[in-house]
């Protein structure tokens, strides 16, 4: 079938394409506008020219803070003809946060948006952004432009400069995704060519994409989710529908975008979909497009899968599962109709073809089917470890049997019937809409309110998803509303990390050892208080 060479890199797709569809549409933006194969890949070649003539090249990181936009798509696979690496940050983040994350990789170049560039000046205080910072207009309007900065149509309208033949590998860094980490600070996840095309190479075989498939692209750049969205469509000559940030958290605008856009393939967090069994008035869409729907990042609850497969009943359903270390590295088919009966969620199911999975107990023995241990997994699409962090390389990897492998953190039990199990965590990180959030990192944040002394995160699962609980003791009698809190919190965390309530102590319980008794806090939030 037309796009199913492996692939070794990941520009090496879209290239194909162009070949083999140049007048094909590659992709449609949040505001109606498209580009053919021919004139994104011609796109990309110019932003490829501009980064190679100021010297930026293999291995090299280039940042990235732009709404969803077909110029970002373009930015991207410019990035990857020469050999550098994209950095994508959260647009929507405070810009503190992402300063930091663009300081700590180094980045040579920056494409910004051109709200963010006062911004992100001030968050650097006296410290130097990149060399190159290229303002991309929200508008289009390129006037009142920091003096500064290379504005996009400047890079637009350049005359492409020849850039020099430099061979691919696959073993080229492509790009680095920051999650929740657990001190409290944000660690890069380093992902090669070699990793996203081992999935993205799976993905083929298994859904069979053609070219008159519609993919979605729910979910932002910054997020693993959007590899499948963008490298699988852009590999067989589909066409790629770009969703607004604003529209995604919207059920009832989303619902309606599948339907005007006839989407075929749609991918992201259950909870947007949840969102839309509830609140998006799904009776009345028309979805009959739909024959692919695919969730990954958090645990779906059956009674909202269950309704969207009474609703939608044509589509194929599964579940995908994979941390961002690992890409997706097990899935399974969910089986429609889905019992009245079933209450428990459905199994993570089996490993990907490219993957090897064990299980294994604390000691590190491999344990029994039926018993529960950590998930280790080894193979292509393991990535290459976490930027400029030996010591998380070396808790999270092991090698053994001649095999590289990552311990994903979550406890699972394998039953033979139904493949992996997924049963929770024993750290502090959770997944939440499916962004994966370490509550150190929340709580790091309360930490600078100079009105709290004493700050304590937990998470607690309820029918509706994951809800996030902070206690926090008061240096004064007087204590900020919720509304303070939270506003404070919108300055210093994405929107996904805010959390949803906040209980005052007069101090928080303690072991023995004076540390947090987080037991404590977790037994207490269960008996309600």
């Amino acid at each position: 079938m037309p796009g199913s060479k492996q692939g070794v890199h990941l520009a090496d797709y879209i290239e194909a394409s162009v070949d083999r569809f140049p007048n094909r549409t590659a992709i449609v933006g949040p505001d109606g506008r498209s580009l053919t194969y021919l004139e994104l890949n011609s796109l990309a070649a110019v932003v490829a020219s501009f980064l190679s003539s100021r010297k930026i090249g293999a291995g090299d990181r280039v940042g990235i803070i732009l709404p969803k936009s077909i110029e970002a798509v373009a930015i991207i696979f410019g990035i990857f003809k020469c050999r550098a690496a994209y950095v994508p940050a959260d647009w929507t983040s405070p810009v503190e946060r992402n300063y930091t994350i663009l300081a700590e990789c180094n980045v040579k170049a920056l494409f910004l948006d051109d709200r963010l560039v006062k911004p992100l000046k001030a968050a650097a205080g006296g410290n130097l952004l990149p060399d190159t910072v290229v303002s991309v207009p929200y508008s289009g309007d390129e006037a009142n432009r920091e003096d500064e900065c290379t504005r996009w149509k400047e890079v637009l309208l350049q005359d492409p400069l020849p850039s020099k033949a430099t061979e691919r590998t696959k073993d080229d860094l492509a790009y680095i995704l920051y999650t929740s980490g657990s001190t409290g600070k944000p660690k890069g996840v380093m992902l090669t060519h070699s990793n996203a095309c081992a999935f993205v190479d799976w993905c083929s075989e298994t859904f069979q994409p053609v070219p008159e498939d519609r993919f979605s692209s729910h979910a932002p750049f910054h997020f693993d989710l959007s590899v499948l969205d963008l490298y699988v469509s852009l590999k067989h000559g589909s066409s790629l529908h770009l969703i607004a940030e604003d529209v995604g958290q919207n059920p009832r605008q989303v619902a309606q975008f599948i339907a005007e856009r006839r989407i075929t393939v749609w991918y992201s967090a259950p909870s947007i979909l949840a969102m839309m069994v509830q609140f998006g008035k799904l009776e009345s869409v028309d979805a009959s497009s739909v024959r692919l729907v695919l969730f990954a990042g958090e645990v779906f609850p059956v009674k909202h899968l269950r309704c969207l497969t009474n609703l939608w009943t044509d589509p194929t359903y599964y579940n995908l599962y994979g941390p961002t270390e690992t890409n997706v590295c097990t899935a399974a088919k969910i089986e429609t109709p889905i019992p009245q009966e079933r209450s428990k969620p459905y199994p993570i199911g089996y490993p990907c073809s490219y993957c090897e999975a064990m299980v294994l107990d604390e000691s590190g023995k491999l344990v029994k089917d039926g018993g529960e241990g950590l998930l280790y997994i080894a193979g292509p699409s393991v990535c290459a470890g976490y930027w400029n962090r030996p010591e998380e390389d070396a808790t999270r990897f092991m090698e053994r049997d001649e095999r590289r492998w990552y311990n994903t953190g979550d406890v699972v039990r394998f039953e033979p019937e139904a493949g992996y199990i997924y049963v929770g965590r024993r750290d502090r990180m959770v997944k939440r809409r499916g962004y994966r959030i370490e509550l150190a990192e929340i709580e790091k944040a309360l930490y600078c309110h100079e009105q709290l002394t004493e700050v304590a995160a937990i998470a607690r699962s309820e029918p509706d998803g994951v809800k996030i609980l902070t206690y926090v003791a008061s240096a004064t009698q007087e204590r900020p509303s919720v509304i303070q809190m939270k506003s404070f919190c919108a300055d210093l965390l994405p929107s996904y990390m805010i959390p949803d309530r906040f209980i005052f102590c007069d101090r928080l319980p303690r072991t023995s050892t004076d540390k947090i008794d987080y037991q404590a806090l977790a037994q207490s939030s269960q008996e309600g208080n």
